[in-house]
């Protein structure tokens, strides 16, 4: 760590720069810099698919020297200001590229949806474009390296775009120097629409080519069959798998598998802002206005009231979008903590209130 790097991230510093925190003003001189949260820079954009509607491509980042790296398999939060907007929107992508170490480059595959604001801004992204992350999440990874490779096989199951996480984890046992012939043995099966959307289908031909004991099976336009994985793995039930693609495709492979305890499924559940039956009012002090709990964030109720505060992450990284409770009660919507203590600086883009709530906004 460097002695600026150390001096931005010290106490001293961070009491200066209350409540915003110091990454909000070492932003206005390079968004590249940061103490505390990850940013990162489009260094490439690369079609995967043209496919009408649905296409897909792959953007190859540059975070700032925040980032802690990634095991493969696991997500990001990847947050994306909208052109003409005070409003910034957040999704999570799997990351497709071999797991990362601190201040690494990373890739995200992104298909785009006809109604994803987020994903079809991402598609037709420009070099330089920046984006704000979250550091690396999820539990989806492979436990096993080649310096642990084990004795029993591995098993990937994907459909769609659901291939990227499990291409992280293959990728990076490529990459690590993996031999099934010493370990484990890797079966592949993916289920794509067509063969127009077969996503990485140049890499996956030269995967199958090679000698590695990596076994890759692309089916288009089929279903997923428990008949034809009992024929490629007899013991499915006791190889262990990972599974991820569309909602369809993931309940037919958990109806497969039963109670079997060696199948892990990949399935993206976005932070519920509900706290039960929203009560109370949230009031506004600094601008006298108030309205009925909804139960949605503060942020996104001050929105709604046409209130303009100011944000960063919309993700509880920044604290850009530290305000003043002065009285009541706050749930942290990612982790479900609930404070009352009074007068008590709260993120407003996590924090949701429970009954009568005032902020100093």
């Amino acid at each position: 760590m460097t002695v600026v790097s150390r001096i931005a991230r010290s106490r001293t510093v961070a009491a200066l720069a209350s409540p915003h925190g110091v990454d909000h003003y070492l932003s206005r001189v390079n968004p590249m810099w940061a103490a505390h949260e990850v940013r990162a820079r489009v260094v490439d954009v690369r079609r995967e698919t043209d496919t009408p509607g649905a296409p897909v491509a792959t953007l190859t980042l540059q975070p700032t020297a925040t980032w802690r790296g990634h095991r493969a398999g696991q997500y990001v939060q990847v947050g994306l200001d909208l052109p003409g907007s005070a409003r910034r929107m957040t999704r999570c992508f799997s990351i497709s590229s071999p797991a990362s170490g601190a201040g690494e480059e990373i890739t995200l595959t992104v298909r785009s949806h006809a109604d994803g604001q987020v994903s079809k801004r991402l598609v037709d992204a420009e070099p330089g474009q920046l984006l704000h992350l979250s550091q690396a999440q999820g539990d989806f990874t492979l436990p096993v390296s080649p310096a642990t490779p084990g004795i029993d096989p591995l098993l990937f199951i994907t459909g769609g775009s659901g291939i990227t996480p499990a291409m992280s984890m293959v990728r990076t046992l490529l990459r690590d120097g993996y031999d099934g012939r010493a370990g484990r043995p890797v079966t592949f099966l993916h289920h794509a629409r067509s063969e127009a959307d077969q996503i990485y289908a140049d890499e996956l031909a030269g995967i199958a080519a090679e000698d590695n004991d990596v076994t890759v099976h692309l089916r288009h336009g089929a279903r997923f069959s428990e008949l034809e994985l009992r024929r490629l793995v007899p013991r499915f039930r006791d190889t262990d798998t990972w599974a991820c693609g569309p909602a369809g495709m993931i309940d037919l492979v958990r109806a497969a598998y039963g109670d079997s305890p060696r199948l892990r499924l990949e399935l993206f559940k976005p932070p519920s802002t509900s706290v039960g039956t929203a009560e109370g009012d949230l009031t506004f002090a600094g601008s006298d206005r108030q309205v009925a709990n909804s139960g949605g964030s503060i942020l996104e109720q001050a929105e709604q009231l046409g209130l303009t505060p100011e944000f960063g992450c919309r993700m509880g990284i920044c604290f850009t979008c530290t305000t003043r409770k002065a009285e009541g009660t706050v749930r942290n919507v990612l982790s479900g903590a609930e404070s009352s203590l009074p007068d008590e600086d709260i993120q407003i883009c996590v924090s949701a209130p429970v009954g009568d709530c005032v902020v100093d906004l």
